[in-house]
């Protein structure tokens, strides 16, 4: 019998169909024959006690321009569904943890694919840094003194914003770079939330690798090299997807922290791997699973719907 899976993500008409890994989780999920609705954060409600949203019936298929088929909107209670699919992009603000609080009000009698709870506790750059010995050294400060002495000892940095995505606001500052004061002097400006600053690893230009976890195990990987003259490696700015497979040292981190995802209830999980270090565990709303498929032949949404069914 099919589940009644509501998927609460960004406006569906700008998606790129051949590229969001949200899209192939509904197609996966319509396959299966699970009835979707559709709704954005902005619709998700708490009134008394109850959580809702107003959402719609929705439809999917791989056409271009014509994907998505929306019928009419009305306000459900989401301990109706089955399963609910948090899958809105970052920034992780106060509106995203907002939502983790509501919908952690009808998880787990609603199945919150990743756990809201967990997901709140477990920002991406921030969650690495609870498994010693995975990451590169790393300095998260407000204190500009602090960014200096660490560009000081390690020469070559990156520093970006602790709560960023996609690439955004992330530089690499050589030694010598005197651009460190401006640049510390605009992130200031723009937020009062801390900046990660991380020794710089030369290894990212051999690529920056995508793994992709199902409840815990590795299941598909993918190798983005950055564009020269591009220290980022996002596909979206540039990066060059190659088909990888996972070396011992990834096998090993994917055993480190599996266990803990599991535990947690991240059921779909993306971590970025350079070299020997991983830098982010990624749980909010993970992608990759098209570029891995088109690689592999495999099928990492279905294996996604294998974990959500056997929980339901």
């Amino acid at each position: 019998m099919g589940l009644k899976t509501a998927i609460q993500m960004d406006p569906i008409a700008g998606i790129d169909i051949n590229g969001d890994s949200t899209f192939a989780l509904a197609l996966e999920a319509q396959a299966r024959g699970h009835q979707l609705f559709y709704y954005e954060p902005h619709q998700l409600s708490m009134r008394d006690g109850r959580v809702y949203a107003r959402m719609s019936p929705l439809s999917v298929k791989r056409e271009k321009g014509a994907h998505f088929t929306l019928g009419e909107f009305s306000p459900r209670d989401l301990t109706d569904m089955d399963v609910v699919l948090m899958r809105q992009d970052p920034p992780f603000d106060m509106n995203y943890i907002s939502a983790t609080h509501l919908l952690e009000r009808v998880h787990p009698k609603t199945l919150v694919v990743n756990n809201p709870r967990e997901v709140r506790n477990a920002p991406e750059k921030l969650f690495v840094t609870e498994f010693p010995g995975v990451m590169p050294p790393t300095l998260i400060t407000l204190d500009q003194a602090e960014i200096r002495a660490f560009r000081d000892e390690f020469k070559d940095i990156i520093v970006k914003p602790l709560y960023g995505n996609g690439g955004a606001g992330v530089f690499r500052l050589s030694e010598g770079d005197e651009n460190l004061a401006s640049l510390l002097e605009l992130f200031g400006n723009l937020s009062n939330e801390p900046l990660i600053a991380q020794q710089y690893l030369p290894d990212v230009r051999k690529g920056d690798k995508r793994i992709i976890l199902v409840d815990g195990k590795p299941v598909g990987a993918i190798n983005r090299v950055p564009a020269k003259g591009e220290s980022r490696s996002n596909m979206h700015v540039g990066g060059r997807p190659e088909k990888a497979g996972l070396t011992k040292r990834e096998q090993e981190l994917c055993e480190i922290i599996g266990p803990e995802l599991k535990r947690r209830g991240l059921i779909f999980v993306g971590i970025d791997v350079i070299g020997d270090y991983l830098t982010e565990i990624n749980v909010t709303s993970p992608t990759g699973i098209q570029e891995i498929d088109r690689f592999d032949g495999s099928n990492l949404a279905g294996l996604v719907w294998d974990a959500i069914e056997e929980k339901r």
